[in-house]
């Protein structure tokens, strides 16, 4: 250890590497916490020596962008869809390792025509996204969810943690669901914490109950329908295709979560502090994580069955207590504004001697501890489904993206100009050497009418900073008409563009591939 100390730049790439097999780390395995601790102290003097502006080889220079990337952004808190897109217009592959093994065993060609998939497909899901959030948009103006007045409008920014995570084009129906649950979760956890009064609550939570809007008006009524609108759809696409009715487990899971509002505003309306236990209890019901997930996990191919869920598994329990963890640490201040009880509050109460650093501190520790716990469940085998492990694990990751290091799901500015690189903003790369694509197919597409972009506000933690090198940059991306989707899936790469559409998909065959413009 101390040899790789002192000539550390010899072993950069396999401390990089070590750090990265450190990210999956269960419970007890303290022999990998001492790895990732050493690692990155390695890994971190050589982002020192970067703030020298020495002068490096431009292999050494893409490495260190890796490590400062790596050491950066937690790995559950990246986006697997944007870390395409980085990775695309870097030119680079997973790991310095990786790109060794892969330059005896391809010629450049092969290079060129992987790099022009990868290009096709990210540029391919950007026009499927597109279609989902004016989908969403729409669903939410019909409902009435969309002119609340007194709500936030998060649409795009759920989207966008969804679709960048659970990126696969084949899970359009699953993102819909979730998107639409949280939407609602949203709007009717701020019903309960601002707008409503104690009868119009009462009165929400009563019909949610006997599911029957009977007495209903306003904004409770708005809220009631969307959700009976969201349910019946659900459960309706799931009897459609496996032939027995989940609407009673569905009802029941947003009569618990409306419970738990309920609670809450009792709370806060007679300024009571619970202990933490209590605290605890009720919050990790009410931060809805589960109430998002397990509806739209019905939708998965296959679905898990219904027995499963009812259980409540270790891993739901896991994500439902890590997600309120995360949104406490984070919106303390805020809830301490609006007199909401708030776990970083309760344990200072509890005890006196600690200021808000510390209580944070032990919270994040608890945190990081359980963590481990959850990716055990997560990635080992047990009677759930993988798909529906890795939708508890997307969902994971997406709360820890917004509250990571601030509360970016409620900043107006912070994410939107990740959002445009993962929905709206063309890839932006050098012409590839030996591509299929004919020379100027990219500026081709310069055509695009970009439905929708955000204003370029906030700083994306997915930047290219690879040099130009005198080459010209191109932008490349789909064109969309309309609200038609009009998607190919090419037979001899089928197994990497695969599509499962709602329309029916034209299949098409040839001998040698090139390129489309949709």
């Amino acid at each position: 250890m101390a040899y790789i100390e002192e000539h550390h730049e010899r072993f950069l790439s396999a401390m990089y590497n070590v750090y990265r097999a450190t990210d999956v780390t269960f419970t007890g395995e303290n022999q990998l916490k001492d790895a990732r601790a050493f690692s990155r102290r390695i890994l971190e003097k050589e982002t020192m020596k970067d703030c020298m502006n020495l002068v490096r080889p431009i292999s050494m220079t893409n490495l260190q962008g890796q490590i400062k990337h790596e050491l950066s952004i937690p790995w559950l808190a990246r986006l697997d869809h944007l870390e395409h897109r980085r990775c695309i217009e870097r030119e680079e592959s997973l790991g310095p390792g990786t790109a060794n093994a892969l330059s005896y065993r391809l010629s450049s060609q092969s290079n060129a025509t992987l790099l022009q998939l990868a290009i096709e497909n990210y540029t391919l899901r950007q026009s499927i996204f597109r279609n989902e959030l004016k989908e969403l948009e729409r669903w939410s103006k019909e409902m009435g969810l969309a002119d609340m007045g007194f709500a936030r409008q998060k649409t795009t920014y759920c989207h966008f943690a969804v679709a960048s995570t659970a990126s696969n084009s084949s899970l359009s129906d699953v993102r819909l669901a979730v998107v639409k649950s949280a939407i609602l979760v949203t709007v009717a956890d701020d019903f309960f914490d601002r707008e409503g009064s104690t009868d119009e609550l009462e009165a929400l939570a009563n019909a949610v109950n006997r599911w029957e809007p009977k007495g209903l008006t306003g904004h409770g009524k708005t809220i009631f329908n969307a959700l009976k609108d969201l349910v019946d759809d659900i459960s309706g696409q799931f009897f459609n295709k496996n032939g027995y009715d989940i609407k009673a487990f569905l009802q029941e899971l947003w009569c618990q979560t409306i419970a738990s509002w309920s609670k809450e505003a009792e709370w806060s309306r007679n300024g009571h502090a619970p202990s933490t236990v209590e605290y605890l209890q009720v919050a990790a019901t009410s931060i809805a994580s589960h109430t998002i997930l397990l509806p739209a996990a019905f939708l998965l191919n296959p679905p898990p069955e219904i027995d499963i869920l009812k259980k409540r598994q270790p891993l739901t329990n896991s994500l439902m207590l890590l997600t309120r963890l995360l949104n406490e640490i984070r919106s303390y201040q805020k809830e301490q504004e609006e007199g909401k009880p708030n776990l970083v509050l309760l344990y200072m109460k509890e005890n006196p001697n600690l200021g808000v650093e510390e209580s944070i501190a032990i919270i994040q520790k608890t945190l990081d501890e359980k963590k481990k716990e959850f990716l055990e469940l997560a990635l080992s085998s047990n009677e759930m489904p993988e798909a529906c492990k890795r939708l508890h694990l997307h969902c994971l990751k997406s709360f820890q993206m917004f509250f990571n290091s601030t509360n970016a799901f409620d900043s107006p500015t912070e994410l939107l100009a990740d959002i445009n690189k993962a929905i709206f903003d063309p890839l932006r790369v050098e012409d590839v050497p030996g591509s299929f694509m004919p020379p100027n197919s990219f500026q081709s597409t310069l055509g695009l009418k970009k439905e929708k972009s955000l204003a370029s506000h906030g700083k994306s933690h997915y930047s290219s900073s690879k040099p130009c090198n005198g080459f010209l940059k191109s932008t490349c991306a789909i064109k969309v008409q309309g609200n038609s989707r009009k998607e190919l899936v090419t037979r001899p790469y089928s197994r990497i563009l695969s599509l499962q559409m709602r329309n029916p998909t034209i299949y098409t065959t040839f001998s040698k591939p090139k390129a489309y413009i949709y």
